[in-house]
This record gives C-alpha cells, structure tokens and sequence, in this order.
C-alpha cells in the first residue's frame, strides 16, 4: 500500500492506493505551523476512521509547493509510518518532458498532473487543475510540457472583491440559477462562476490553437467539478489526478 501527499497552498490532500486502486482519500487545510506530532495525530485519526492499519503501508511519496510543510510532514511519516518520505523533485523526477527554458519554475504539482494525463492520453492536452491559482498546463502531442498559464484562484478573486469593496460581502462559492443577479450575492456569484467559466473556454481555446489539431482538456483540483463540470471545453473532470500521478511517479521510479 502507497501513501500519497499533494501539499497545496490552501490544501493538503492526501490518498492511499492498493495497487492501482485509490481506497481512500482525505483533503486538510494546509497549516504551516502544524508539527510532525501534530500532523501524526491527525493522520493516526483519519486512518482510524477509514479502517486502515497504517503499518500495512509500504512507501509515501509527496509533492509539495509549500517548502516549509517538507520537513514537517517528513517527520511525521518516518516517526508514524516508520517510512521514508520520497519527494517529487528530490528524490523523484517527473518522466515527462519540460521544454521551457527554465524547467525547474514548473511547480511539483503540475508535473506530476501531466505524468497522469501523459498515461490516461496519447495527444496534445490541456491541464486545468482549480486551485489556490487556476493553473493550465499544456502538453504537446509528442508528451511534451510546453508551458502554461496562471491565474487567479475563484477563493482568491472572492476573498479580493471582500477585501478592497466595502460594501461587498464575503460570498460562498456556488453556481446561480441566472448569470443575471438579483441581489448583490448572486450578482457576485455570477460574475465568479461565469466568469471563471469564460476564462477558462479563451484559455482553452487559444491554448488549442497554438498546440495545434485535436487536443484533449482535462480539469483537477477542488472547485473542478464546480466549474469545469458545467464547461462546453472540458473532456473530463478527474478530481485526483495528482494522487494518480504520484503513484504512477513512485511506481515508475522503482
């Protein structure tokens, strides 16, 4: 059995695969000031009320873009897990091809996306992964990574219009019935969800252009189903296609 970590700005998430077969999954806040023990305790309390004996677990590998989680969280699977920690980057090296000038600026997480997608397609991909940033990854048709985009992050884009407008409230996340509001919640709503929905189909539809023939898009993270799943651009929602592509990096790397 493999433990998994994908060590996000705003979110942890974290899986354990046998064999192929991803048998459960958590998503945590991402703490910075969270200790080895502390973590060891959350951890010792997820597996408990899933069922898993966490001596039964053979590996961990983790990706990381929060540098100060690293030593953190590898303290606690050595002391816990009585295992070493792989980190993708250190210890592991995505397969896939980078050709950017500078391919150490592509951050863990969306290398390993690509590994993932690389493996379910042969073909020109977009990756669309809905985080602390919207990132998009572009993949050649050869399975190169070409480069990409950012942008800001819908939780980001709220907290903003929260922040600077003061007559502005703070708004949950979630998709009106009409992109017309009625009010100022569903007015800041629409200009979110919709919004985000058309930045996505320009991104796409030029990322297309450029790569060139049929390309295939794929969106991850944790508002993708929120956002992506209503999208006319998007091929397939696959929530935890970095968990996949850390197993596929630690199976590869054996």
């Amino acid at each position: 059995m493999l433990f998994v970590i994908d060590v996000g700005n705003t979110h942890t998430v974290l899986g354990v695969f046998d064999g192929c077969e991803l048998v459960d999954h958590w998503r945590i806040q991402t703490h910075r000031g969270r200790t080895a023990d502390e973590h060891g305790t959350l951890l010792r309390d997820l597996f408990e009320s899933a069922g898993i004996d966490w001596a039964e677990l053979e590996a961990a590998v983790m990706s990381c873009v929060v540098p100060p989680m690293e030593h953190a969280l590898q303290g606690t699977v050595e002391r816990y897990l009585n295992q070493p920690l792989r980190v993708v980057g250190r210890d592991i090296h995505a397969s896939v091809p980078v050709e950017i000038p500078n391919p150490s600026e592509v951050g863990a997480d969306r290398l390993v996306n690509a590994t993932a997608a690389v493996e379910d397609h042969a073909g020109a991909q977009i990756i669309v992964d809905f985080g602390t940033a919207t990132t998009f990854d572009a993949i050649s048709a050869e399975g190169a990574y070409v480069g990409g985009a950012i942008a800001p992050g819908m939780h980001i884009s709220s907290d903003a219009l929260f922040r600077t407008a003061s007559k502005l409230p703070r708004v949950e996340l979630d998709r009106p019935d009409s992109v017309i509001g009625t009010d100022t919640v569903t007015s800041m709503q629409s200009g979110l969800m919709y919004g985000y929905q058309g930045l996505v189909r320009e991104i796409v539809r030029e990322m297309t252009h450029e790569l060139g023939g049929e390309t295939r898009v794929v969106a991850t993270g944790g508002l993708a189903k929120l956002v992506a799943g209503q999208s006319d651009v998007v091929d397939r929602v696959d929530e935890w296609l970095t968990l996949r592509g850390l197993r596929l990096l630690h199976e590869g790397s054996q």
